[in-house]
């Protein structure tokens, strides 16, 4: 095969991570985003064939995703982990509950419809800002409740309900021209090591994976998903040596020959532990390839990532026929794209976040909302000085939380003060000196990189004992089910309490406008809260 067309083949199956934001100095993550030059470069002589984005508003992106096409022969997969909603990652759109919420409304004649529209939701806001490649669904099944990394992320916790919401979700994004994907081949839901940062080893037997894991995956690809993403899994069932990343028998044994998956193979991250160090970064990304994948998410070095995979090619290694069944599968894929976008992008965007979007979203949230007496809530008066505590992992990188969040702004009417506190800080307060029962919101799901999805044995105790003394008047948890029901056992039988799987602004306005009812005009109050915020 021809040297420069290999290298144009392979530079086809690397998929790149940039920011959202337009500007070299708004980069956050500079180990892993690249340079608007460096851009420019892998795109124009690399022929790279996708990016993936990260944060900035959806004006912002909607602008980078033109400047990348502009620069590329071959229109581009431009990605993004979407799986809570657009807005999830791009400030402007809808964001979604966790998908978890889908499976606490038990009637699936009313679940699985809001999944489809929730897929299409996403995929309509999508494609206005550039992004055609949803890296969505999540289709672990989440049976492990101390799972740090899925948690919340998943349908829920046993393979039907997680293959049935899949399934309609896949079918609402593809009322639009967009890529899905499943992940994380062959299963990342029973772990309790986040692939992120090392890696895990899921030692069931295969009857076992074939009863739990893979079902989901099975109903995703029935359901037309276009592509399946690895995760960084030991699987000894089927591969003692290698991650599922880097295995052959299982993305091709199990995955593409098995099961019959004829679209797209991605891989995870290769900067995630779980591979990362495996092998040089190079050779690691030779090893996905070897194994089956057809796309490469995010090598530590694109370039020479590109390098070693054309040697791999020359030396007889890989297959010169599974590059070009590779290259073949990613033009099938980039074929079912629409074109991307033109227009002028403040038309485009008019139609994000749109009513209907809102009521889908309202929707999901009021029947997987769960509540407790509220209505016996009585707020302490504001001489009282009650204290409205906000307790929330990685405090700083809170998209969800601002000084006209509800969950600050709506306390803060009532008289309450604010503590703004990470949970180590629950240990060190002087709980000796609160006198009135006090408001706690916490903030807890499972996150990648954060290494667990629930609270430190030290802090259960202290929030136990805040319980038993009454320095806690009410509770309202976001986020995750599980540390709900662990806390919620300790509670006297009339304590208030609430527990909803979102995290974000309109959920914090549902769960608030329950516990104080007499408070009717909630937007118009934060609105006006400005410079008074603590």
């Amino acid at each position: 095969m021809d040297g420069e067309r290999l290298r144009s083949q392979i530079g086809q199956m690397i998929v790149v991570r940039a920011s959202g934001h337009l500007l070299d100095h708004q980069i956050p993550y500079p180990q892993w985003e690249a340079t608007a030059a460096q851009l420019h470069h892998w795109i124009t002589d690399w022929q790279i064939g996708g990016v993936i984005l990260l944060g900035g508003t959806v004006t912002e992106v909607a602008v980078r995703t033109e400047q990348l096409q502009a620069w590329a022969d071959t229109p581009l997969l431009i990605a993004a982990d979407i799986e809570e909603g657009v807005g999830q990652r791009f400030a402007g759109a809808t964001w979604f509950p966790p998908p978890m919420a889908l499976s606490a409304i038990a009637d699936p004649a009313q679940a699985d419809p809001l999944a489809t529209q929730m897929g299409a939701i996403t995929a309509a806001e999508a494609l206005s800002i550039g992004v055609n490649w949803i890296l969505a669904p999540v289709v672990d099944v989440n049976n492990n409740p101390n799972n740090p990394v899925i948690n919340v992320r998943a349908f829920g916790e046993d393979p039907a309900t997680v293959g049935r919401l899949a399934a309609a979700f896949i079918q609402g994004c593809h009322q639009y021209p967009v890529l899905t994907s499943a992940k994380h081949f062959p299963g990342h839901g029973d772990t309790q090591t986040d692939s992120h940062l090392h890696l895990p080893s899921l030692t069931h037997d295969r009857d076992r994976l074939q009863q739990v894991e893979l079902p989901p995956f099975q109903a995703a690809i029935a359901a037309g998903v276009d592509s399946v993403m690895s995760g960084h899994l030991l699987i000894p069932a089927w591969d003692d040596t290698a991650p599922a990343t880097l295995s052959a028998p299982i993305l091709t044994g199990q995955l593409r020959q098995t099961l019959g998956f004829e679209g797209l193979i991605v891989t995870d991250a290769l900067v995630m532990g779980g591979v990362a160090n495996w092998a040089s970064p190079a050779e690691v990304a030779v090893q996905a390839v070897a194994a089956g994948a057809d796309i490469i998410l995010m090598p530590a070095d694109p370039e020479a990532a590109i390098l070693a995979i054309a040697a791999a090619v020359e030396t007889g290694r890989i297959p010169a026929a599974q590059i070009a069944a590779t290259a073949d599968r990613i033009a099938a894929a980039k074929a079912k794209l629409a074109p991307p976008p033109t227009g002028m992008i403040s038309d485009r965007l008019t139609t994000l976040a749109s009513p209907h979007a809102q009521t889908t979203v309202h929707t999901i949230l009021h029947h997987s909302l769960h509540t407790h007496a509220l209505d016996a809530y009585q707020a302490p008066e504001p001489a009282a000085q009650p204290i409205n505590f906000v307790v929330a992992h990685s405090l700083f990188t809170c998209d969800f939380l601002s000084r006209t969040a509800p969950a600050i702004a709506l306390p803060q009417h009532h008289g309450y003060q604010l503590r703004c506190l990470e949970p180590e800080q629950l240990l060190e307060f002087p709980w000796d000196t609160l006198h009135t029962p006090s408001l706690l919101q916490l903030f807890i799901r499972g996150n990648p990189f954060r290494g667990t999805a629930s609270l430190a044995p030290a802090i259960q105790t202290q929030l136990k004992g805040l319980l038993r003394d009454q320095k806690i008047g009410a509770a309202i948890l976001y986020g995750s089910p599980y540390l709900a029901q662990w806390l919620m056992k300790d509670c006297p039988p009339q304590f208030p309490w609430a527990f909803t799987y979102g995290q974000m602004p309109s959920a914090q306005h549902m769960v608030l406008e329950t516990l104080f009812p007499s408070q009717n005009q909630t937007r118009s109050m934060i609105q006006g809260i400005g410079d008074e915020f603590i």
